[in-house]
């Protein structure tokens, strides 16, 4: 499974992080996301709810009346429910509203909330905030160049002091620090956003650093355009040999697209040629159509061009039986 490139905004240097997709770009579980929210806002409940039983009321010790020869029903205490002032009967009282909810659950809703943000194109990374003083004015124009938005998380570093006093008075823009990261924040806002500190921080949990690499080597395909354009004139015989360069290149390319471990119709790599719409999972041996439910939240490890060389190389249809 190939990682995931996402641009470092607000950056001087055109700069890439590169996110593994193990974090980033597992299937979305939408249960076990719902689970978990659950879980979190249930425990966030105080739980100090109280009211008194008849036997915690005070008063009631004189019986009301005698018991016969009033006409009225009998009555035995003015603290019974059905008297005003009495006691409360099966009424709240105080309880923990905690469920169990197992590490491992809260770290697999995380990793399939955030793949859901990044396949959703929801997911930026900045540099930094804002820089030699804190500035509200300055950290909004920095987050505007992710789009529009209704509401942000932005992700920092407890050390980002500059940034915290920047943010802390937006109404649409929650901070959180990078060790409080929760399934609830990630789904409640419509984008996240991670500061680069933030983000070493987090990938250092899963063992992974030095994920920030400089663009130039991603912009290198690009040369063929500037080859082209300082062509002499002159020099017809020096154009032939640029564009069989080209051709070669080309012929490469259209070379790899064939996957050797699926066969024709497949293709593997984070660009797929015209006509490889259809995404294929390794890990559960499925592949989705354009017409998929989780088309869009799909991850490919390997593209088809139909769905019979999908079939042909082992995968099956994610939608088979839900028609």
């Amino acid at each position: 499974m190939s990682d995931i490139t996402v641009d470092i905004l607000a950056s001087e240097s055109a700069t890439k992080v590169s996110l593994p997709a193990s974090v980033f770009g597992c299937d979305v579980n939408v249960p076990l996301i719902h689970q978990v929210v659950v879980a979190q806002l249930a425990a966030a409940r105080q739980g100090t709810h109280s009211t008194k039983t008849r036997g915690e009321v005070s008063g009631g010790g004189a019986k009301p009346w005698r018991q016969k020869g009033t006409g009225r029903a009998r009555q035995g205490s003015r603290r019974a429910p059905q008297w005003a002032g009495g006691g409360t009967v099966h009424g709240p009282q105080p309880r923990s509203y905690a469920q169990r909810t197992p590490k491992k659950m809260i770290a697999a809703a995380l990793r399939s909330a955030l793949s859901e943000r990044v396949a959703d194109n929801k997911f930026f990374v900045m540099e930094s905030i804002v820089t030699d003083v804190p500035s509200t004015r300055k950290a909004l124009e920095t987050l505007s160049s992710i789009g529009e938005y209704t509401s942000a998380v932005v992700v920092l570093h407890r050390d980002e002091d500059l940034a915290w006093l920047s943010l802390r008075n937006v109404v649409n823009v929650h901070a959180i620090a990078v060790d409080q990261i929760n399934v609830y924040d990630v789904i409640a806002n419509q984008v996240i956003v991670f500061t680069k500190q933030a983000l070493e921080e987090f990938l250092a949990r899963f063992g992974i650093t030095e994920l920030v690499e400089e663009a130039a080597p991603v912009k290198a395909a690009k040369k063929p355009k500037t080859v082209k354009a300082a062509t002499p004139l002159e020099v017809e015989e020096s154009e032939a040999p640029a564009d069989q360069a080209v051709s070669d290149e080309a012929a490469e390319a259209t070379a790899g697209e064939a996957d050797k471990e699926y066969g024709e119709g497949s293709y593997r790599g984070a660009n797929p040629p015209e006509g490889y719409d259809i995404k294929g999972k390794e890990g559960s041996m499925h592949f989705h159509t354009p017409a998929s439910a989780w088309y869009k939240r799909t991850i490919a490890d390997v593209w088809f061009n139909s769905a019979e060389a999908a079939q042909k190389a082992g995968f099956t249809d994610v939608m088979e039986g839900k028609k």
